[in-house]
């Protein structure tokens, strides 16, 4: 069961601030949420989950890729015990930077068996990022980069999350660009894929996918694509970060597809849902708040939306912190909250990515997390947080 928040009077560390100050933060705030999935869900929830890097290995971070295989299953293995499923090798904080397609398909690969022997759910990144933008020279070369990942993927039995191509948003100049390659290559999954549309303030390549930078447009060209190839289609996840836009696409699709919302400012409310519908979840957060957010939907498929409100509305402020501008660098807070959390003993990112938020941010983002109620193991979370600061020059 969830339990009160808690005072943890004994527990402080001296926490960096904005005007250079340092104060003495006492830690407020404890939740205990179960370790398992407590009852069925009524919405299929996916975590875009990290990969953890292996810090002894003798590479050039920037350059090269090491990965700790075993800590990185073993964060799957806790993601569905939630009952959760997997969103693998899409995560756009990661892949395409310091994230390789042979480094991804070998994650696609375990992952896929990793869930086959517990029956779990996974769907897996397809993408055309092993194409070099420069070397994309037409749609076809767009398509063949699609083709080939497609099928690496079925190859090893995965389900397919289409990531949007960095390529094709140099090349495609209208509508009928766009439906060239997703009519083409959706002709060809062997199963109902998830759709993803990225927006650019997760990724500056992909301003005026769709063939538009006239969101209004681009939306009447992703219907039109996506309602075209109903039968193709098992959902489609928006990460425009923008609610009514969402909104307003899960009331246009075909009622055969799903909404996944992608929406890290806003999932709460998308996923509660309203008297025309709800979206599903597919999200960068829910690797940082898995436990709550499984508890969460648990409450809301029991009927207690004010119970899943009590749980995940608390986790929106840090949900924003972590995801603000620029927010292709949001990976580097959730890494720090599986540190803080225990799932790995180390704060190394691939690609070196432990760099791209400052001190302060991740002061703010412990206090935000404590508040929450996020911190699994608060005492764990402080050693660990002083450690961070010490490394820094500041006294914890």
């Amino acid at each position: 069961m969830n339990k009160p928040v808690q005072p943890i009077s004994s527990l402080s560390l001296k926490l960096p601030k904005a005007d250079r100050s340092v104060e003495t933060y006492r830690l407020a705030a404890s939740r205990t949420f179960p370790a398992k999935l407590e009852g069925p869900l009524n919405r299929i929830a996916f975590s875009a989950v990290h990969t953890v890097a292996d810090p002894f290995a003798d590479n050039d971070p920037w350059l090269s890729v090491a990965v700790d295989w075993d800590k990185t299953i073993a964060f799957r293995e806790h993601v569905w015990d939630l009952g959760l499923g997997v969103a693998e090798a899409m995560d756009t904080a990661q892949r395409g930077m310091g994230l390789d397609w042979p480094t991804s398909l070998e994650l696609i690969t375990r992952s896929v068996g990793a869930a086959k022997r517990r029956n779990a759910l996974v769907f897996s990144g397809a993408g055309t990022d092993h194409l070099a933008v420069e070397d994309a020279r037409s749609l076809d070369d767009v398509v063949r980069a699609y083709e080939e990942q497609i099928s690496a993927v079925e190859k090893v039995g995965g389900r397919i999350i289409l990531m949007a191509s960095r390529a094709l948003a140099k090349l495609g100049r209208n509508a009928d660009d766009y439906a060239r390659v997703y009519d083409r290559v959706l002709s060809q999954v062997r199963e109902p894929v998830i759709i993803h549309w990225l927006g650019d303030m997760f990724d500056p390549a992909l301003t005026g996918y769709w063939g538009t930078k006239d969101l209004d447009k681009a939306m009447d060209t992703a219907v039109a694509i996506i309602n075209g190839n109903a039968a193709k289609v098992d959902g489609v996840k928006v990460s425009l970060l923008d609610k009514q836009r969402e909104i307003d696409m899960r009331r246009r699709l075909d009622k055969r597809i799903r909404m996944y919302t992608g929406d890290d400012f806003n999932y709460a409310e998308l996923i509660a849902g309203d008297e025309q519908g709800f979206s599903h979840a597919l999200l960068g957060i829910f690797d940082a708040i898995a436990p709550a957010a499984s508890y969460a939907l648990s409450r809301l498929a029991a009927g207690d939306e004010a119970g899943f409100h009590d749980v995940l509305g608390p986790t929106v402020p840090l949900s924003r912190h972590i995801f603000k501008a620029p927010t292709r660098f949001y990976k580097t807070g959730v890494v720090f909250m599986a540190y803080l959390n225990g799932h790995q003993d180390h704060f190394t990112m691939v690609g070196g990515q432990e760099s791209a938020r400052s001190m302060l941010h991740l002061a703010e983002l412990f206090r935000l997390a404590d508040q929450a109620g996020l911190l699994a193991n608060p005492e764990l979370a402080t050693r660990r947080m002083r450690t961070v600061l010490a490394s820094h020059g500041l006294d914890a």
